[in-house]
C-alpha cells in the first residue's frame, strides 16, 4: 500500500476546513491504492474575467492533489510534503462544471516525490496535466 495509515475521506477533507481547498471548493473523492482523487467546481470562485477557469486555480487544484497524497505517504509524527515546484499545461478551457483531478506517483523517494496530476471536464476531456515536485522535510521539534 502506497499510504503511510488507512485514512478515510472525511478525515482527509476535514483537514482542508478553512483553508484555501475549501474557499476553492476543492474535495477528496477518493483514495486507491496508488492515486488520490478531487474535484473542484469551475465558478466566480476561480474564473478570470474572460468568464473560464483561471490558471492559478488550476496550478491550486492540481498542487492541492498532489500535496494532500505527498503528505499521506509520509509518517506525520517526523516529516511531511512540501511543494518545491510545479509544472502545469494548460490544455482545455474551462467554463463551468465539475473539474476531476487524479494525482499519481511518479517517483516516490526518501527526499522527494513526483506526481503527475491529470483533470478532466465533466465529458471526460483532459484539461490540464501537471508534474508536481514534492521534498519531504523533517518536522521540526517541539520545545
Amino acid at each position: 500500500m502506497l499510504w503511510f495509515q488507512n485514512y478515510n475521506l472525511e478525515q482527509i477533507n476535514q483537514g482542508n476546513v478553512k483553508t484555501m481547498v475549501e474557499n476553492c471548493g476543492i474535495v477528496i473523492t477518493e483514495l486507491n491504492e496508488d492515486s488520490l482523487v478531487g474535484t473542484m467546481p469551475v465558478d466566480h470562485r476561480n474564473k478570470q474575467p474572460f468568464g473560464i477557469l483561471h490558471g492559478g486555480a488550476n496550478c491550486v487544484f492540481a498542487e492541492t492533489l498532489g500535496s494532500i497524497a505527498a503528505n499521506l505517504i509520509c509518517d506525520p509524527s517526523t516529516h511531511h510534503a512540501v511543494g518545491l515546484s510545479i509544472t502545469t499545461n494548460h490544455l482545455k478551457a474551462v467554463r463551468n462544471g465539475i473539474l476531476k483531478g487524479i494525482a499519481t506517483p511518479v517517483k516516490i523517494g526518501r527526499t522527494t516525490h513526483v506526481w503527475d496530476i491529470k483533470t478532466y471536464d465533466e465529458l471526460g476531456n483532459l484539461t490540464s496535466s501537471t508534474d508536481l515536485t514534492m521534498m519531504i522535510v523533517e518536522r521540526l521539534k517541539e520545545k
